[in-house]
């Protein structure tokens, strides 16, 4: 009987987490946003999955597109903001996202298709993003906004200001 206990227990626990699970298969996960640059004539049309923060926001007539400086991503997909940027990326998704939702400083995760590389400037420096065209993406919850689950188990007395 415990066992049957611990056993649906963890199930309700897992079920209740909330991160992505990209399918990844048919994603070239070996390439960085700086190789897609370099690389970019030999790599367009490749699928990959990149994630970062989200530098800028703009909507156009008939994308909304991100400026994305990208982060390793860790076991869940999530961008590691402790690890080193590997560069930055243009991510455009067709049709209209409210940009108030995507704003400075969110982590976004996005699988999609390489396009062209486009020019830009960051600051007064010229820039070659690579451009992506998203398939999927997912916006993290900011951290103490998030429906994560938070289990509490105890007998005791909290305090809390």
């Amino acid at each position: 009987m415990r066992q049957l206990f611990l056993l649906a227990l963890s199930l309700i626990v897992t079920a209740c987490a909330s991160t992505p699970k990209f399918d990844t298969s048919g994603i070239n996960l070996g390439v960085t946003p700086q190789q897609a640059t370099a690389e970019n004539k030999t790599l367009q049309g490749t699928r990959l999955l990149w994630g970062g923060v989200i530098i800028a926001s703009s909507n156009f007539k008939e994308t909304t597109q991100f400026e994305i400086l990208a982060y390793p991503l860790d076991d869940d997909q999530r961008p590691e903001l402790d690890k080193t940027p590997l560069g930055r990326f243009i991510a455009e998704q067709k049709g209209f996202l409210e940009i108030s939702d995507y704003k400075q400083g969110r982590l976004l995760t996005v699988s999609g298709t390489l396009q062209e590389n486009r020019s830009g400037r960051v600051g007064e420096t010229e820039y070659i993003y690579p451009v992506l065209r998203i398939d999927n993406h997912y916006l993290w919850p900011r951290r103490g906004d998030s429906p994560e689950t938070q289990f509490h188990f105890g007998i005791g007395v909290m305090f809390s200001n």
